[in-house]
């Protein structure tokens, strides 16, 4: 990680989890279906299709260069010691995966992997419905910090973190 990036921490104790709950309710009643890839099914295509969701939903992260093999992105993701598959919360709208906030548990700390929402459907609260779930599954992993990181540029995304209670870090 380049050191110029924003690292941000969420303390989980103090997540405000019914504040953002609505949220997860409101894209519930538009017709979005949260599960995650240990409901769905840990199976190849499924990680496929997560890979390719994460490929798109990563393309506008400035500075990210190009995106992973598909055989790097196994190594990476689900090779790796924090992966949980209960962790990856996926938003669907039909048959269409059309987000994910990927949080893995690691001795320390989780950390956010990735949280992303196809272009199509941003602005609706799916990012943050998707992050509401995922820290509730940090809470339930007993995990007491979040952390994440963001290129600077991607304000947004850093904002939505900083609603959601993260605060600056030097981790």
């Amino acid at each position: 990680m380049a050191d110029h990036w924003v690292k941000l921490e969420l303390d989980v104790a103090a997540f405000d989890e019914p504040r953002f709950r609505p949220y997860v309710e409101r894209c519930r009643a538009a017709g979005i279906r949260f599960t995650t890839l240990a409901e769905l099914g840990d199976t190849p295509e499924h990680r496929r299709a997560l890979y390719e969701l994460n490929k798109e939903c990563s393309a506008d992260i400035p500075e990210r260069g190009e995106f992973y093999s598909y055989e790097e992105y196994v190594e990476r993701r689900f090779a790796s010691a924090g992966y949980d598959p209960h962790g990856v919360v996926l938003a669907l709208d039909g048959g269409t995966w059309i987000g994910m906030a990927v949080t893995s548990v690691h001795p320390e700390f989780a950390f956010n992997e990735m949280t992303g929402v196809r272009a199509a459907y941003r602005g609706r609260g799916v990012a943050i419905a998707m992050k509401t779930l995922g820290l509730a599954f940090a809470r339930k992993r007993a995990a007491t910090t979040v952390r994440t990181f963001h290129h600077p540029a991607n304000t947004g995304v850093i904002a939505m973190n900083r609603e959601l209670g993260f605060v600056y870090a030097a981790f």
